[in-house]
């Protein structure tokens, strides 16, 4: 049970797999007002940064789950290396299914709602290791422009045009799932960048010593397309967000 390799290959220099920049990272941190001794449970927890960065800046206290050995390890060191092994943990597991053992103050999945098959579904996977009153966050993408046909939606990595909202219906999704949507934070096109253009120097490095690597013609096709592409798609397109909830 493990991440695709072409994924960490992909995300070898990040320790945010989303597009937030660590400042971006931190004024959610700040603006949800966490209280010190806030126990969290982070699915699909990647390298763990939002959960060491917080338990540091906000004394937190919580658990990571994630799929990938690679990304385990990385938010394991992380803590390790901010001084706060001893206020959260790394499992390496899989999120979908997973329920805390006490319930949580914060429970969130922040950019992988494929663990419950979409928004509702990790809604409600959350919500069962949520105290009542706790703070949920999901991070997903929406439109930031409606893609003019389904070629460009595929090119944004959406299999549809019908994949995501528009920020409006995905706020109002939240609502029709009666909850309150109390705080969000947005990517910018700016930290769209820093994530995905940092990419490319990842796998470029990569190929350079692997140039013979069973995964070398995938990753070389990359290279070709996705400078390119991405300001012609993505870019222009696609929008992504944090979404803080409370259950009414």
């Amino acid at each position: 049970m493990d991440l695709p390799r072409i994924f960490t290959i992909r995300e070898s220099n990040h320790r945010i797999h989303n597009p937030f920049t660590a400042a971006k990272l931190a004024a959610l941190g700040e603006s949800l007002r966490l209280a010190p001794g806030t126990r969290a449970l982070d699915l699909a927890s990647g390298s763990g940064e939002m959960l060491c960065t917080w338990a540091r800046d906000h004394g937190i206290t919580g658990t990571g789950v994630d799929i990938s050995t690679v990304f385990t390890r990385q938010a394991q060191a992380r803590a390790a290396e901010l001084g706060v092994s001893d206020r959260v943990e790394f499992v390496h597991g899989d999120a979908a299914g997973y329920i805390a053992a006490e319930p949580v103050d914060l429970a969130s999945c922040v950019g992988a709602t494929w663990i419950g098959d979409g928004v509702a579904g990790t809604a409600e996977l959350l919500d069962r290791s949520l105290r009542p009153g706790g703070l949920m966050l999901i991070g997903e993408p929406y439109w930031r422009r409606m893609p003019p046909d389904e070629e460009t939606a595929k090119a944004c990595h959406a299999n549809a045009l019908t994949d995501y909202l528009e920020l409006p219906e995905l706020i109002g999704q939240f609502q029709g799932l009666g909850y309150d949507v109390v705080e969000m934070m947005l990517a910018d096109q700016d930290s769209w960048d820093r994530y995905t253009a940092a990419q490319w120097l990842s796998m470029r490095r990569w190929l350079d010593q692997n140039p013979d690597g069973e995964l070398a013609p995938e990753v070389r096709k990359a290279l070709d397309t996705e400078p390119a592409g991405y300001p012609r798609y993505l870019r222009e397109h696609l929008g992504w967000g944090v979404f803080a909830l409370i259950k009414r």
